[in-house]
């Protein structure tokens, strides 16, 4: 009975080997013919190509599979099937839709202009839903960077006949999502109302529908971090970091909470101050002398930066080609003080190769490259090449700047490669304005920062109103020949026609302009400028001194105006200094002779934590004719209710006061004082309101010819007044409210106790 069983059971097995072999044989199949169905734009040939087959090859099951994966990861079908036949396979295709239109619905905020370019998709091409999706994305990412984080976009398709589609991208905007509430946690020395005007990010506030910084982009957080960075460690705090920023989204998802967790330190002052050298014929006497920093003074990374730069210039010139000034800093953690030591020592024989310039499609290359002060050929600075990557970004002709720098075709060779985006730089604005001394004006302006490409700028104004009519074309070339040359070019026509004057005035000027620096923040600008001045309409009654006076005269002129700033450029945050001084002679030809002085001084402090900033104004000038003659009143000075608040534009001076209407006749010297006191008012900041008080006070005198009229008062006589100011920044502008009133003044002043003017920076 064993003997048996053992016989079954190796049958059974015979049996078994037998049926895989069979089932083995069945899952082969051999391909001497392909035949393809269901394809109508893609040729048999890509297909069969696909399968990947030689005549008469075997192919088992897993390998008709791998076929079916390749067709199908083509993205050229929506399904495939393969199916052995006799004498070969036989292959079922469905083809993808081609895309017959693509179209965007529900987007009322962001035109198709700006949302169409951002699709992969395009008509004529194959249809894929993946890449739909991803469209779908990117679109709602775009809405998402225009602070609309609720917005979704769902990709649909409509078939069309002849296997197309219509591709329809349906947006729901959503809600702007504005930065409800921005807080500062950490920050002991500097409060939330001064850090929050150190960012870009700005509070929603009741002019939301208008600002739009106050919208949140998460883009803009890296760059607040950076700017709460910058502000602090420029007034000593070296180890400030911004630890964390947290958003919470409102439960509306309509409005952000952002936090930004600070941890400011201690704020550190300059220590000793030494220059050693690698170099034993250096003079280090020279660079000691050379150096603009001193103990006690608060540390800053500018400053630092500023002596750096110093130095290796002085090393540059006096032939050391690699000299590199190291600031070696110790800390004196006990009396908070750093000790820096600049070490000038010897840099790597490291040259610049060339410098590589992408991504302009408008500006000019010559204009990122007259940036560097390195040209191709150079000892190569990496601090130069830092400092002329902030002068392109200053610029303000591209979006993004990157500068890098890589090894060139040898080891001592580096190649500095420059990767700009642009952004607009023309403005064309249309507006009105409204004054009791002028009238109702309109004005119609273009100004263009990069001008074809080439750096230049140009600008064109007319202002036209019924009592002031102004045109004014100007053009500069900021690196005229090639160097920190720049050429100016003015042309101006104006006609006025005041309520307090009996008599209108024409002039058109012409004036070409040269300027470049002198010194460190120091700039001489030199001009020529004629111009054709014509009094007319003088009215019956009025002055002697003005029907004396009226008809046309050419004046041929030239000058100069040194600027000193210190304001705008100094090391400083707390304090700057303005200086500005000019003289113009009239007299190189033309009708009229005279010389012309102007000055001016502003001084700046913030105080309090830079809650309050104090700002002293004092400026005067005086005109004086030659060659026997005498001024005109288109050459005299008048002064403005900005440089004397209480008062009106030419409402103080000597006048006539014989004649009918007191005519102003202007005055050949001048002075005036402000002294203005700005600080909060305790309202919410993203109002975007705060406040001042001022004291001014000035005077207007001397004429040199009074025409025998015994009723002429040209003596200095002093006005006074005092105020407060209310400052608004709108996005129309930042206005000034001033409310003025006069302390000291005479009886024929023309008092003004209320005015509104656009605010400007000195």
């Amino acid at each position: 009975m064993f003997r048996t069983l053992k016989l079954a059971l190796h049958g059974l097995a015979l049996v078994l080997c037998l049926a895989i072999s069979l089932g083995v044989a069945s899952a082969q199949t051999r391909v001497n013919t392909i035949t393809v169905d269901g394809n109508q734009r893609v040729p048999d040939s890509t297909i069969v190509s696909l399968i990947g087959a030689a005549p008469g090859e075997v192919l088992s099951a897993d390998q008709i599979n791998d076929a079916v994966q390749r067709i199908m990861g083509s993205g050229l079908f929506e399904t495939a099937e393969i199916q052995p036949v006799s004498g070969g396979l036989r292959v079922t295709v469905v083809e993808r839709p081609t895309v017959n239109r693509i179209s965007i619905e529900g987007n009322r905020r962001v035109n198709d202009d700006d949302l169409l370019p951002l699709i992969e998709l395009s008509p004529r091409r194959v249809f894929s839903a993946r890449q739909a999706e991803a469209d779908a994305a990117t679109l709602a990412e775009a809405y998402s960077n225009r602070a609309r984080l609720a917005a979704t976009v769902t990709p649909r398709i409509i078939r069309r006949t002849d296997n197309r589609v219509d591709v329809v991208f349906e947006v729901s905007e959503g809600r702007v999502v504005e930065n409800e509430r921005i807080s500062f946690v950490g920050n002991r020395e500097f409060s939330d109302r001064r850090l929050r005007r150190v960012i870009d990010t700005k509070q929603a506030g009741f002019l939301r529908q208008l600002i739009q910084r106050d919208t949140f982009i998460a883009e803009r957080i890296a760059f607040d971090r950076q700017l709460l960075t910058d502000f602090y460690r420029s007034r000593g705090y070296v180890d400030f970091q911004v630890l964390d920023v947290s958003t919470q989204l409102s439960r509306e998802r309509d409005a952000t909470f952002v936090t930004f967790n600070v941890r400011e330190g201690q704020s550190f002052d300059v220590g000793a101050v030494s220059v050693t050298s690698e170099f034993a014929e250096m003079n280090l006497d020279e660079y000691r002398r050379a150096l603009r920093i001193r103990s006690g003074q608060t540390w800053s990374p500018n400053l630092i930066d500023e002596q750096v730069n110093r130095l290796e210039r002085l090393a540059t010139r006096q032939g050391f080609d690699f000299a590199r000034v190291d600031p070696r800093v110790t800390r004196n953690a006990r009396d908070l003080t750093l000790d820096v030591e600049f070490a000038i020592v010897r840099g790597p024989r490291v040259f610049v190769e060339r410098i590589d310039i992408e991504g302009n499609q408008t500006t000019l290359d010559r204009v990122v490259r007259r940036q560097f002060d390195t040209v191709e050929g150079d000892p190569f600075n990496p601090r130069e090449i830092r400092n002329a990557a902030e002068r392109i970004r200053a610029l303000g002709f591209f979006e993004t700047v990157d500068v890098q720098t890589r090894e060139g075709t040898a080891p001592d060779q580096v190649v500095v490669d420059v990767d700009v985006e642009e952004q607009p730089t023309g403005n064309l604005s249309f507006g009105g304005s409204f004054s009791d001394e002028s009238g109702f004006a309109l004005a119609v302006g273009f100004s263009e920062r990069n001008f074809l490409g080439r750096g230049q700028a140009l600008s064109v104004d007319v202002v036209s109103g019924g009592e002031d009519r102004r045109a004014n074309i100007s053009f500069s070339e900021p690196a005229f020949l090639g160097r920190d040359l720049t050429f100016g070019l003015d042309i101006e026509y104006e006609i006025t026609d005041f309520d307090e004057a009996t008599y209108e005035t024409e002039v058109a000027a012409f004036s070409p302009s040269l300027a470049f620096p002198v010194a460190e923040n120091a700039r001489l600008r030199l001009y020529y400028q004629i111009a054709d001045e014509d009094i007319f309409n003088v009215s019956g009654d009025a002055s002697p001194i003005i029907v004396a006076e009226q008809g046309s005269q050419v004046r041929s002129s030239v000058g100069y105006t040194f600027a000193w700033d210190r304001l705008r450029g100094g090391l400083n945050p707390n304090r700057g200094v303005l200086l500005t001084f000019g003289q113009e002679f009239a007299g190189l030809g033309g009708d009229t002779e005279y010389l012309k002085t102007t000055a001016r001084i502003v001084a700046q402090r913030d105080i309090l934590n830079e809650e309050v900033t104090l700002r002293a104004i004092l400026e005067g000038g005086n005109v004086q004719a030659l060659g026997g003659g005498t001024t005109r009143v288109t050459d005299r000075f008048f002064l403005s209710s900005r440089q004397l608040r209480g008062f009106s534009s030419r409402g103080v001076g000597p006048r006539d006061t014989g004649a009918a209407n007191s005519d102003v006749l202007g005055g050949n010297s001048y002075a005036a004082l402000r002294l203005e006191a700005d600080f909060p008012l305790g309202l919410p900041e993203e109002y975007g309101i705060s406040g001042g008080v001022f004291l001014d006070a000035g005077s207007l005198w001397d004429l040199d010819n009074t025409a025998g009229v015994a009723t002429v008062d040209d003596g200095f006589e002093l006005r006074t007044s005092i105020g407060v100011s209310i400052f608004w920044d709108t996005p129309i502008g930042p206005l000034r409210l001033n409310f003025a009133q006069p302390l000291e003044s005479n009886p024929l002043d023309d008092e003004k106790s209320f005015d509104i003017t656009i605010s400007t920076q000195f």
